[in-house]
């Protein structure tokens, strides 16, 4: 499906000041008729990353802040440590019971799976069920490449899980760490490309489009970034707790230069989320900004 041209898309976004809280909210018309489910999104932490405790840091005080918040799990999307630093696992295990919530991670590209196996879970490919939603996570990630991969087996995985869904009158969201989703600069042009499971996939979403409510990711460190040109899903990236970079997105989305979506803060942080009743919300809290002000994109 092609991609929708920048003049076409439903898009503002709303200035605001700088501790504000930023947000952006979406129509799921197949989530009319589920309860409000809230959770907390998290991706990105590179524990030990340029050998120091900055990125540690960063994550005990998303901690703190995240047990004083709602949410009843947390998803962490990826990339747990840096560069696949083993030393960085059992430190992450312990900030990790720090946590007044379960929380259930995927591997990055920076995640050997053999240390993720050992150190944080031995399924990685698999799905946890919360009210009326199946959350589906697995692995697209591979260390030598910042594209994804998606296999034959997983497609077919990820077909039993949307066919068992549909049945069970659940609906669906995908965690993966590398975007499905075509992008090239001023995106970084890391995706799962077509021969790559990226085609294969897309069929798959189209078949379940009413199942399939959104597909989260990390891995690009731009914030909260994002398309929905595949029939109704909302296929979004979530920012890093560790650091993110300005990629000029708000102005290459102003001139058509990229589409999609594109919320315009970049402290690191994590994202409240809020799924039901015909919506998804995403709340940014860039870490130690307060959440009082306000400021909201909307698309419908």
């Amino acid at each position: 499906m092609p991609l929708v041209a920048q003049a076409d898309r439903r898009h503002f976004i709303m200035g605001a000041a700088a501790t504000s809280t930023l947000a952006c909210s979406y129509s799921l018309p197949a989530a009319d008729n589920l309860d409000a489910l809230k959770f907390v999104i998290v991706s990105d932490t590179h524990l030990g990353r340029k050998d120091s405790e900055s990125a540690e840091r960063n994550w005990r005080q998303a901690i703190a802040e995240i047990n004083r918040l709602p949410g009843q799990f947390v998803l962490h999307l990826g990339d747990v440590v840096d560069g696949g630093r083993a030393e960085q696992y059992p430190i992450y295990n312990a900030t990790r019971k720090l946590l007044n919530k379960p929380i259930h991670e995927i591997p990055g590209n920076h995640d050997p799976l053999d240390l993720f196996r050992q150190h944080v879970t031995q399924t990685i490919d698999r799905h946890v069920d919360y009210n009326q939603v199946r959350f589906v996570l697995f692995n697209n990630a591979h260390q030598d490449s910042h594209d994804g991969f998606i296999t034959d087996k997983q497609v077919a995985w990820l077909t039993q899980q949307l066919s068992g869904a549909k049945k069970q009158q659940l609906k669906v969201v995908i965690c993966c760490h590398v975007p499905i989703h075509s992008n090239r600069h001023p995106d970084r042009g890391w995706y799962v490309k077509p021969d790559h499971g990226q085609q294969a996939f897309y069929q798959l979403q189209q078949e379940y489009q009413e199942t399939l409510l959104a597909c989260m990711h990390g891995h690009f460190h731009n914030g909260i970034r994002g398309w929905r040109d595949h029939g109704r899903t909302v296929e979004v990236l979530l920012p890093s707790v560790c650091y993110n970079q300005n990629r000029n997105l708000t102005q290459h989305l102003a001139s058509g230069q990229a589409d999609g979506f594109f919320v315009d803060e970049l402290r690191p942080g994590f994202v409240l989320a809020e799924l039901g009743k015909g919506r998804l919300n995403l709340r940014y809290k860039p870490l130690g900004a307060e959440t009082d002000a306000h400021y909201v994109a909307n698309w419908s």
